[in-house]
Order: structure tokens, then sequence, then C-alpha cells
């Protein structure tokens, strides 16, 4: 009787310290998930100035600045929403919109030297590595809390506790994953 009772008081622990550990996990996650979140609303504060800055030099290019705050806009409404794939697909057409602006702006030799641009410029290429830096912890917590939700035995606890797998932020284009240019 005594050993059924260590028995059953081992694996009881066990499922608790399997159970504390998928917390630990999913709370990691969403802790990334936060990073990157601070990051994109950096990027989407700066967005503004940046349009604003370059509006004056390029009334002729007003496509390019629409569809910059179109997608800025998008990216706002998918955050908001808190899907992760629709978010990364939103965050990744503002990517390619702001590529599109700077490589507009090489035709502007006074905008490329205007102090307020290129202070918003550095600015917007530190966030965009930041970005890339706060993708891959996320991406790294996901990956360790899908291992444990999907491995023997920790997937018994798992589902018997109503964990579940997150999405990776991807980006879907392989030209999405590139960091825009920002540098003159």
């Amino acid at each position: 009787m005594i050993l059924a009772l260590a028995v059953l008081a081992a694996l009881a622990l066990y499922v608790v310290g399997i159970y504390n550990g998928l917390v630990r996990k999913r709370n990691l996650v969403q802790e990334a998930f936060s990073g990157i979140d601070v990051q994109l609303k950096k990027r989407t504060d700066l967005i503004p100035n940046l349009v604003n800055t370059v509006k004056g030099y390029m009334e002729h290019e007003r496509e390019v600045l629409e569809q910059v705050t179109r997608y800025r806009a998008e990216a706002q409404r998918a955050g908001e929403q808190g899907d992760v794939a629709q978010r990364a697909r939103s965050e990744g057409l503002l990517g390619q919109a702001l590529g599109r602006l700077f490589a507009v702006a090489e035709s502007y030799p006074e905008l490329k030297a205007n102090q307020n641009f290129l202070d918003l410029q550095s600015q917007l290429a530190q966030v965009e590595n930041d970005i890339q830096l706060a993708r891959r912890y996320y991406n790294g917590t996901v990956r360790n809390l899908n291992i444990a939700v999907e491995s023997f035995p920790s997937n018994l606890v798992a589902n018997a506790f109503g964990f579940r797998k997150e999405e990776y932020f991807e980006l879907e284009a392989e030209s999405d994953r590139d960091v825009p240019q920002v540098s003159f």
C-alpha cells in the first residue's frame, strides 16, 4: 500500500512538473510576442513622421506614400486582432512598401540630405534589426512550446490541460524576409 502511494505521489509530482514546464513555455511565448509587438509599434509610430518628411519632396510619388500609409493601418488592425499569421502578412507588406519608399527616395538628393529624414531612416533601420531579433526569440519560444506539446509524455499533460501549438511569426514571400534597405 505504501509503495502504491509512493508511486502515485511520484507520478503526481511528475505531472505537476510537466504542467509547470508547459505553463512556463506558454508564458515565454506570450512574452516573446509582446517583444515583437513593441518593436512593430515603434516602427508604426515612426512611419507617419517619415511619410510627412518625405511628402514635401515627393509630390509625384503619391502612390508609394499611400501604400505605406494603407499597409501601416492594415498592420495595426492585424495587431489588434491577435492573429499571428495575418500580422506577419501585414507586416511583410508594410516592409515591402517601406523598401519601395526608400528606393524612390534615391532620386531626391535634397531629401537624402535632410537631417530629419536621415534620423528617421537611422531609427527605422535600428527598429527593423530589433524586429528581426524579437521574431527569432519568439519563434524559438514557440518551437520549445510546440516540442513539449507534441512530445511524449508531456503531450498527455498538454492535451489534458488544453495546451495547444502556437504559430510561428513567419513571412510568406521570400522577398518579405529581407530587411528593407534604409541606408543611402
